[in-house]
């Protein structure tokens, strides 16, 4: 692993005692940017902005929402909509800039908090540059979106480099569970389909975790689920709940093409460690049955739930599996609410609840 000069490691946030708090820690806010690429859901946009709606009434009852809309007039729309829904209130921001898509958790920043008594004080976001996972073409406004989401913040901006290289990451292609171990795929890092970084390879990934989240161990998984157009995507399978707890999806349907890459993955969080040398405590929960629109097969997961201050929104599908996967969220979340939210609609988007979100930590 190649080592960063002495005088550049002492300007990186790990060693300036910065790092990504868990999801399940205090938040300031959650970020969303309000649906209007109807592409993104061909033939099927209409519902799209009531379940927006409905996420927004949940999330509002817990914390501040800053919802991005790209313009007066979306605004005005937004708010219209919101109202009828009940879901318009006083804890939610607007804020007017211009999006290409909505997935908020990949073109945003992620924001990092400083260790209790450090002399550095205040939020720093890393800012990573946005491709739109090496697929689409129309990313310039959202590639923007991360340092606009951190002025308004007030946080630092901090641009992640290996080497002369801008980094492209995603945060849906990483978990962390706030104490130094960070879970990814191999298939969405290191694979050359969708390749967001060509320059680097496993080494040069865990320096740069290391350097910007305080990664002490990397868990790497192997693959991701079918329909996953983000190639890889860990949000989709495995996700911290606890800081020596994950929560993992399997599949068990053998004759699913999603088995082999599950069961797989099972087999390399039973022999990780984290970064203090715990073995994972893995609690797994059943895929849903296949959800399939027009022919294509969609990334239906649980695991892309979102756990907010005082709730945990969770995907379900119409599903018997949602039953199980709810109740397990309520078993690991006892102090907060389960609140379900139908996605059969909004996962022909390719995303749900984990992937529109991005939280903002509290200070």
């Amino acid at each position: 692993m190649n080592r960063p000069s002495t005088t550049r490691s002492r300007f990186l946030p790990t060693a300036r005692g910065y790092r990504m708090p868990a999801e399940w820690e205090a938040h300031e806010s959650t970020w969303l940017a309000w649906p209007h690429f109807c592409d993104d859901w061909p033939g099927k946009f209409d519902p799209i902005p009531w379940v927006y709606a409905e996420i927004i009434r949940n999330l509002a009852r817990h914390e501040r929402v800053d919802l991005i809309v790209n313009s007066a007039s979306w605004e005005k729309r937004a708010r219209a909509l919101l109202e009828k829904a009940g879901a318009l209130s006083d804890n939610v921001c607007f804020h007017r800039w211009r999006t290409d898509r909505v997935w908020t958790r990949d073109s945003g920043c992620i924001f990092l908090t400083p260790a209790a008594g450090h002399v550095d004080s205040g939020l720093l976001a890393l800012h990573f540059q946005f491709n739109a996972w090496a697929k689409y073409p129309n990313y310039k406004r959202d590639e923007q979106i991360g340092e606009r989401m951190a002025q308004a913040a007030g946080a630092r901006v901090v641009q992640p480099f290996s080497k002369k290289h801008r980094v492209v990451l995603e945060g849906g292609s990483i978990d962390v569970n706030g104490c130094g171990t960070l879970i990814t795929t191999e298939e969405c890092l290191l694979s050359t389909i969708q390749q967001r970084n060509p320059p680097m390879d496993r080494g040069a990934y865990e320096q740069l975790l290391a350097d910007y989240f305080g990664a002490r161990s990397v868990i790497w998984l192997d693959s991701g689920i079918a329909g996953d157009d983000t190639h890889g995507h860990v949000d989709d399978l495995t996700r911290f709940v606890a800081p020596n707890t994950v929560v993992t999806m399997i599949e068990q349907n053998e004759r699913s093409e999603n088995h082999a890459a599950l069961h797989a993955n099972l087999g390399r969080l039973k022999n990780a460690r984290t970064a203090d040398g715990r073995k994972l405590q893995i609690v797994e929960i059943p895929m849903p049955r296949p959800v399939v629109f027009e022919g294509r097969k969609l990334p239906a997961s649980y695991a892309n739930f979102y756990i907010a201050n005082g709730a945990v929104l969770v995907p379900v599908f119409n599903d018997p599996n949602d039953r199980i996967a709810l109740n397990t969220l309520a078993e690991i979340f006892p102090t907060r609410e389960i609140v379900p939210i139908y996605c059969g609609d909004l996962i022909w988007g390719f995303g749900a609840l984990h992937c529109m979100t991005q939280q903002q930590p509290g200070r």
